[in-house]
């Protein structure tokens, strides 16, 4: 089994440019099934926390991005599924940014429980305008080139 320390070298693999950000939250009764697992959608929902939290970290938010005029709406997502997790488990979320072009951002996600990989994710967001056309990223995200 490959340790926590291993897995966020694994990601930092994919992008060194951005840092990885973690954040822990706890599973609620309401995420699991009759027998006190993690039902399989929520995991996405572990994902946009992650996400959400990434952005903030970095001093904005999407409501911000929203404000300029700018949305990111989910294009691609996937999810491995490597244990189940459980009702009252704590769980941390670690996200990083696999690639950020002029139009979209591709997120790396792993939900673990302790040093346990328990599900990857590979999130790809493309940026919009208001009326759903693509568009160019916000300034203050650092764009690849």
């Amino acid at each position: 089994m490959r340790c926590a320390v291993e897995l966020r070298k694994e990601l930092t693999m994919h992008n060194p440019t951005y840092p990885i950000h973690e954040v822990q939250v706890r599973v609620r009764y309401q995420e699991t099934d009759q027998m006190g697992v993690v039902y399989h959608g929520n995991y996405f929902t572990f994902f946009e926390i992650g996400r959400t939290e990434y952005l903030r970290s970095s001093g904005s938010t999407y409501r911000d991005m929203e404000a300029e005029g700018v949305f990111a709406v989910v294009v691609k997502a996937e999810c491995s599924y490597h244990k189940g997790a459980k009702y009252d488990d704590l769980l941390t979320i670690q996200t990083a940014i696999k690639r950020l072009t002029r139009v979209k951002i591709e997120y790396e996600h792993h939900i673990l429980r302790g040093s346990e990989l328990l599900a990857t994710g590979h999130i790809t967001l493309a940026f919009v305008d208001a009326n759903g056309k693509i568009c160019l990223a916000p300034k203050w995200l650092k764009i690849e080139e």
